[in-house]
């Protein structure tokens, strides 16, 4: 019944009854009021057509459209929380992708707010559980990006703790699946340098029953797992690519999965990223040139990053273009060491000292050092040593996938023709690179084994990451004891460039012959 309705009647009930009774027949009606009003009034959990669509337009990164379309939902349903659920992903989107921190400061003031919400949904529903697993998951990436890495480290044990109470009580909502795997797998692959962060998470599990609940989730047709498929298709292929190593299996599931790289601005940045790191800077400079231009999506400078990163692996002369548009639009901390490390790269290669010096110095006053490529530009910068040219070369094209260029570059090249230690290191190390990439491994072996003699007791990051190929060709080899030798090689190695990450690509890569 209309509450206006009822109170009408209530009242002109009143007025006909007798004096006497009328004090506890209005208590009662009055009580009998609020309490069906309170329960017009409880909050829920209703993802309903229009909280899909909108969640799917905020999945391709359209996240003003689905701000438009929560902000009406709210409008017609405003007992629904799933919108404000749904409007930490555009927090997480929004500061992922721009790095702002002015944004940060702004929206992490609605993280407890978003929270407490949550808690006033009814037990009966898995959403209660769920949306803070996922705030709070969203969060710890955020804040570990933004350098409150002890925060981000509390917040990711959070949504673990959170989703595995969820799953004991809805064993049938199978987004749990998916979260709760992908958090095995990226807690069991910690470096030991982020150990207390490990410990800290007391996250238990495998990366082989991580992996299998992902690879459950997507394949399931319920109607939850198929409204967050898309996003499951996502930590799928960045894990599968980065921990389980499956380079070629994650491309060729993409094509299986015929994922839209025009239309779906996440998936093409996924793509991209993927593309620039398994040496294929035709393929990323072919999808982002092929995106939706519309204003609909999300405008964040990382594709000119992106861009000018696969331009610079082919040394071609707009690469500056895209490097320099990155810095101008960039409002974050984050890639403004590296990019200005490659702006002065280029310069250097182009004989053209004078600029490259005035971006090696703008690189010393310039951004952060929260992520590795930040730190290494960092202390290139500060050793003021400039690589050798025909070494720099060789790596670049090597890096985009123009390995007969490179080749040619070494060809009839000895490491006595260098004269510095790390040149000589170098050498190696680029060397086995591109007869690994032509599939010689044998020959590949002997270099990497070189680089390590000459490098294992240097900074440059050159030993760590030949032994940590060798690892990976003999895992490809099924000499899964050796791997892990090799593996664990790597990880002794201390005090290098980019060790946190190649510690935790050989952690996966033991778990993965032990099959862990």
């Amino acid at each position: 019944m209309d509450f206006n309705r009822y109170l009408i009647l209530l009242v002109r009930t009143f007025l006909r009854l007798p004096h006497v009774i009328t004090k506890n027949v209005l208590l009662s009606a009055l009580v009998l009021f609020f309490s069906l009003t309170n329960v017009a009034a409880q909050k829920k959990f209703d993802f309903n057509s229009n909280c899909q669509y909108a969640y799917r337009e905020i999945i391709q990164l359209k996240l003003a459209n689905g701000q438009r379309l929560l902000d009406n939902e709210k409008k017609i349903n405003p007992e629904n929380l799933i919108p404000c659920f749904l409007e930490n992903y555009i927090d997480f989107f929004t500061l992922f992708f721009n790095d702002d921190p002015d944004e940060y400061k702004k929206r992490v003031k609605s993280l407890e707010i978003r929270l407490n919400k949550m808690e006033e949904g009814p037990e009966s529903s898995p959403f209660k559980l769920f949306s803070r697993s996922i705030i709070y998951f969203q969060w710890a990436s955020i804040k570990i990006k933004f350098g409150y890495a002890w925060d981000g480290g509390w917040a990711f044990r959070r949504s673990f703790l959170v989703i595995k109470e969820n799953q004991e009580l809805f064993p049938s909502f199978y987004p749990n699946e998916l979260y709760r795997g992908a958090m095995q797998v990226t807690a069991g692959t910690v470096p030991d340098s982020y150990k207390w962060l490990s410990n800290l998470m007391g996250i238990k599990g495998t990366l082989h029953g991580g992996f299998d609940a992902i690879n459950t989730f997507i394949s399931r047709t319920d109607e939850w797992s198929t409204l967050f498929h898309e996003e499951g298709l996502f930590y799928y292929c960045y894990l599968k690519f980065f921990i389980e190593n499956d380079k070629e299996g994650v491309f060729r599931f993409i094509q299986q999965q015929q994922m839209d790289l025009v239309n779906n601005h996440l998936f093409a940045y996924l793509a991209t990223n993927l593309s620039i790191n398994n040496q294929q800077s035709e393929n990323a400079k072919k999808i982002i040139a092929s995106r939706n231009l519309s204003a609909d999506y999300l405008a964040t400078p990382i594709w000119d990053k992106e861009m000018g990163q696969a331009k610079l692996n082919h040394l071609e002369a707009d690469a500056p273009f895209y490097f320099e548009r990155f810095l101008e639009k960039t409002k974050g901390n984050s890639y403004v060491k590296e990019v200005l490390q490659k702006l002065s790269w280029y310069y250097y290669l182009m004989n053209d000292q004078a600029r490259a010096d005035r971006y090696r110095a703008a690189l010393l006053r310039k951004g952060a050092l929260e992520i590795e490529s930040d730190k290494q530009a960092q202390k290139e910068a500060k050793a003021n040593v400039w690589p050798n040219k025909l070494l720099l070369k060789a790596r670049l094209l090597n890096d985009g996938g123009y390995i007969r260029e490179a080749l040619r570059l070494l060809h009839g090249k000895k490491y006595i023709d260098f004269n510095l230690p790390a040149e000589q290191t170098e050498f190696e190390y680029r060397a086995a690179r591109l007869y690994d990439d032509l599939g010689a491994k044998a020959e590949a072996v002997e270099f990497y084994k070189k680089a390590i003699a000459l490098g294992e007791h240097r900074k440059e990051y050159f030993a760590a990451r030949a032994a940590l190929q060798i690892a990976i060709i003999y895992e490809q080899q099924s000499k899964k004891s050796d791997a892990i030798i090799w593996y664990q090689y790597c990880i002794n190695l201390k005090d290098h460039e980019y060790k946190n990450s190649l510690d935790q690509r050989a952690k996966a890569g033991i778990a993965r012959c032990k099959n862990q």
